[in-house]
């Protein structure tokens, strides 16, 4: 009986199948990236109500970019300072978009720049919300000085930073697919000549 175990067929331990390497969903790095920048925005923006002067600024390069607090009812230059409540309700709009583009990322690139624009969006959307003289109708904490020309926040680098990328890899993405394109009727036109 013994005899017969032994010379029986052999049970095959199954194979392990090679680790799968997990990746991150490219939406997981927008919404990280996002929110790091939120919170960098808002850490930054308490840190200038808390040590600047609205009527004092501090140069950091000169004449070039210094710190001074300013409260900004408007968008970029001030633009629209009378209707603060409806670039309130465009930038709830836009994060919504944002939001939406940034779970329909399929490369990295695409992430890390949604991801920037989105957390830029948030950080200024959040002073509208919340921020004096009341809701919706808050005034954006400013306090990078650009010259004599406006005072932004970290925010608005953020979404200087987000369209930059992805205008960079769209310009690559197009690229590639122009050189791929050429090489793609050098090989027919080789392949035509060789018939």
């Amino acid at each position: 009986m013994l005899a017969a175990a032994e010379t029986g067929p052999r049970r095959r331990r199954p194979r392990r199948r090679p680790a799968m390497r997990r990746t991150i969903p490219r939406y997981a790095v927008a919404f990280v990236v996002a929110g790091l920048v939120v919170l960098i925005d808002q850490a930054s923006k308490a840190a200038a109500l808390a040590g600047l002067s609205e009527t004092e600024r501090i140069p950091v390069l000169g004449d070039l970019l210094g710190l001074q607090l300013a409260f900004n009812p408007g968008a970029i230059l001030s633009f629209g300072s009378e209707a603060t409540w409806v670039l309130t309700v465009i930038g709830v709009a836009a994060v919504v978009v944002l939001f939406i583009g940034a779970r329909r990322s399929r490369t990295t690139w695409w992430a890390v720049g949604i991801g920037f624009i989105l957390g830029g969006a948030i950080g200024n959307v959040l002073d509208r919300l919340l921020a004096p003289p009341g809701f919706g109708r808050g005034h954006v904490t400013d306090f990078l000085a650009y010259g004599n020309w406006f005072i932004g926040n970290l925010a608005d680098v953020a979404l200087g930073i987000g369209f930059v990328i992805l205008g960079c890899g769209l310009w690559i993405r197009r690229r590639r697919m122009a050189h791929r394109d050429v090489g793609e009727a050098q090989s027919a036109g080789a392949g035509m000549r060789g018939s």
